[in-house]
C-alpha cells in the first residue's frame, strides 16, 4: 500500500491511536477491488512511501478491518469527495491498517535490483496503483532484505 508521507507516513501510523489508520481516499476501482475482495483481517501490508525524495518500503503493517465505506466520499469539504457517491450506494471503500513494525527504508532502487522482486507488480513500468497484491515469495524476499 502506497502513501505519500505528507498524507500519512509510517510515523503518522505509529503515532495514531492504536497505531491504526483508515486507508482513506482510494479513488481507483482496481485498487478499491483489491481492498474489497483480496484483503482480509490480519493480512500483511508493505507500507510504501511514494511521491517523495526517497520512495520505498518504510514498514510492515496489517489489515485491521474488513472493507467498509470511506466516509470521505460524502464529505463536501474533503479532497476525496465524490458527488456521485450516495450513503445508500457508496462507491468507495477502505480498510483500516495497523502498524506491525517500522523498518529501515527499503529503497525503490534496492527493490528494483533484487532479482526475486522482478515480477512485483508495484515495480512494473507504468504501474500507478496505490494498492497492489504481493505474492508470498515477494513478501519473504522483502522481509529478508529488511532483515525482519
Amino acid at each position: 500500500m502506497k502513501s505519500e508521507p505528507e498524507e500519512c507516513s509510517i510515523d503518522d501510523l505509529a503515532a495514531a491511536p492504536g497505531q491504526t489508520v483508515p486507508w482513506i481516499g482510494v479513488r481507483n476501482y482496481q485498487a478499491r477491488n483489491f481492498m474489497r475482495d483480496g484483503m482480509h483481517l490480519g493480512d500483511g501490508v508493505l507500507f510504501y512511501h511514494s511521491s517523495c525524495p526517497q520512495p520505498g518500503i518504510a514498514g510492515l503493517a496489517e489489515v485491521a478491518s474488513s472493507a467498509y465505506p470511506d466516509a470521505s466520499q460524502f464529505d463536501v469539504k474533503s479532497p476525496y469527495f465524490d458527488a456521485k457517491a450516495k450513503p445508500d450506494e457508496p462507491r468507495w471503500l477502505h480498510v483500516d491498517v495497523k502498524l506491525r513494525k517500522k523498518t529501515r527504508l527499503l529503497s525503490l532502487p534496492e527493490m528494483k535490483a533484487a532479482p526475486k522482486l522482478a515480477t512485483m507488480r508495484t515495480l512494473q513500468p507504468g504501474n500507478r496503483l496505490s494498492i497492489t497484491p504481493v505474492s508470498p515469495q515477494e513478501w519473504a524476499e522483502v522481509c529478508r532484505l529488511l532483515g525482519v
